[in-house]
């Protein structure tokens, strides 16, 4: 109906109008951001997907990085940070995470890494460990079979010729299919016989 497309018509022009006031205060907001001196980040309001889309463009238009933190959609929000200020990688884990970055925490994780990473690295160096408890089941018992006695026992096994062990030679079979299907039909025939 008429009605209908009007109210939808003017929906649609109101919610226009908003999403235009929105970009200018946003703009207005990253100008500010990008003039105040002692600001390398700015977090804004939780805000819904379309404004998020709005902010992140106008931050990209002004030259800035933006991204999104927040897991359900209500509590979503944007952080802008100048491109002299972008974050590390640590520094976008710990948002995501939920956490607030704290420089001097961060700094201090790496050096205690660096310094786990060099002493491995001497560890390396100075060579083998000390031997420490057995973790093979023959260091366990090699006191009562000594290091030696599986090669020992390999080179004493022989082939028992009535067991297992066959020559190749008595493995190959020279007869055609044709030879072996006539060899043991006959065979068959000759049980037949034998069972009448």
């Amino acid at each position: 109906t008429p009605e209908q497309a009007a109210r939808m018509k003017k929906l649609q022009e109101q919610d226009k109008r908003q999403k235009v006031e929105f970009r200018k205060r946003m703009e207005q907001e990253v100008s500010q951001f990008i003039q105040a001196t002692g600001e390398p980040r700015r977090r804004f309001q939780p805000m819904n997907k379309i404004e998020r889309s709005i902010l992140h463009d106008v931050a990209e238009v002004a030259g800035l990085t933006s991204f999104s933190f927040g897991d359900d959609e209500d509590s979503r929000y944007v952080m802008v940070f100048k491109k002299e200020f972008a974050p590390s990688d640590e520094e976008l884990e710990a948002y995501r995470r939920g956490e607030e970055w704290d420089p001097a925490r961060a700094e201090e994780r790496r050096r205690l890494r660096e310094l786990a990473a060099q002493q491995e690295e001497a560890e390396l160096e100075s060579g083998p460990a000390p031997p420490g408890p057995p973790n093979d089941y023959k260091d366990k018992y090699r006191h009562l079979i000594g290091s030696d006695a599986a090669k020992a026992a390999a080179r004493t096994m022989e082939a028992n010729k009535a067991y297992g062990c066959v020559p190749v030679a008595n493995k190959r079979d020279t007869r055609s299919i044709e030879e072996a299907m006539n060899e043991i039909r006959a065979k068959k025939r000759l049980r037949q016989a034998e069972d009448e």
